[in-house]
């Protein structure tokens, strides 16, 4: 069956002129949403408890409301908080309070896949799930590049969810490259497995590969560096996800590409057996197993336990004595990333007009 990708010309955004977009939660995700759609005219408020985001909010200028207020005066809601919390949030400051008719919008499909929340069937149940991070939502609808999201109607109590879902998302930036229709389901397998099927297999090769090289006598700053530090790979990843994973070799040299292509069929073996391992999980998690272990309150003690000895493990302190002797700065992973102004965004793409001239020409 073909997969339904939406662009921006299946998106209305006057379906939406008489109606008012409550944003839930004022994060990064929340933040660059309320910004892009109250660009494109879209009548924005914010519903958030008195903290930080909220005072964010009000200096970004938009009406600012305790969660049960917002709800009472708006008729879409974007839920955009935490999974972990969002079902308390859901059952004591949204359900009681909505109207039929109303609109629910997740960018995650998580807790309505796994039937964790339950909304009444008298509202819209959509999915606009972005695959960008906040601040590059905002870049990339400021410098019109656009992101990809994958959308989808879970809940149609209205007969017109569709073309609500569609102008929201072409409000928010999600149908400049595409939205890509998945289910509350798909989204959230798709989510978890990178999470756990791709992203652990991935950092247990860096990381011994990191060992193997400081095992053979190379020193560690030039180890991280080759491999983690320098970016090089961020660079390789931004290519294969812009010009494809095969035509990226062609970006490398000959004898790099002789070295990648030659060596590759080595690791087949071995690849084979992590295939196994990906599959247990993948399984583990369609089939609502992972889901039912994360609620147990034996896993959030044992993921308190896991976080503390992480950064003691060897490779932690490896990478933070490689990181001062680099005099790499300190970076605060909680700190508000400022979402670019527009004279930025003009920089970058004066910038990038410059480096893409370099694609023309071979690395050496």
């Amino acid at each position: 069956m073909a997969t339904t990708i939406y662009h921006e010309a299946d998106g209305d955004l006057s379906v939406l002129k008489t109606k008012v977009v409550g944003m839930i939660g004022y994060g990064n995700q929340g933040r660059s949403q309320a910004l892009n759609m109250r660009d494109q005219g879209i009548n924005v408020i914010v519903g958030n408890r008195d903290d930080e985001f909220k005072v964010r909010a009000k200096e970004d200028g938009f009406e600012t409301y305790p969660i049960p207020q917002a709800v009472q005066k708006a008729d879409i809601f974007f839920i955009l908080i935490p999974d972990e919390i969002m079902n308390d949030v859901y059952e004591e400051k949204i359900e009681p309070y909505l109207s039929n008719g109303d609109a629910l919008v997740f960018a995650s499909g998580y807790n309505i896949a796994f039937d964790l929340l339950n909304p009444p069937r008298t509202v819209d149940v959509l999915l606009i799930a972005p695959r960008m991070i906040g601040v590059g939502v905002r870049e990339t609808f400021l410098n019109k590049e656009g992101h990809f999201s994958f959308v989808g109607v879970h809940q149609n109590a209205t007969g017109k969810a569709k073309e609500i879902m569609l102008a929201l998302t072409k409000g928010v930036g999600g149908l400049m490259k595409g939205g890509v229709e998945v289910t509350m389901m798909q989204e959230a397998v798709l989510d978890l497995f990178s999470e756990q099927g791709f992203g652990p297999s991935f950092s247990q090769i860096m990381l011994k590969s990191i060992n193997l090289l400081l095992d053979a006598g190379y020193p560690k700053e030039a180890a991280l560096v080759e491999l983690v530090l320098s970016g090089w790979m961020k660079y390789s990843y931004d290519d294969m996800a812009k010009i494809g994973i095969i035509d990226h070799l062609k970006t490398l040299s000959p004898k790099n590409q002789y070295g990648s292509l030659s060596r590759v069929v080595r690791f087949q073996e071995v690849i084979q057996r992590i295939v196994v391992l990906q599959k247990s999980i993948l399984r583990n998690i369609q089939n609502g197993s992972f889901a039912e272990e994360w609620e147990k309150t034996w896993s959030k003690i044992k993921f308190k336990v896991m976080k503390f000895f992480a950064p003691k493990l060897g490779i932690g302190k490896i990478e933070k004595a490689v990181r001062e002797n680099l005099k790499m700065p300190d970076i605060d992973i909680w700190e508000q990333v400022p979402l670019p102004s527009i004279e930025e965004v003009e920089r970058n793409l004066e910038i990038r007009k410059e480096l893409a001239d370099f694609r023309n020409f071979d690395e050496f």
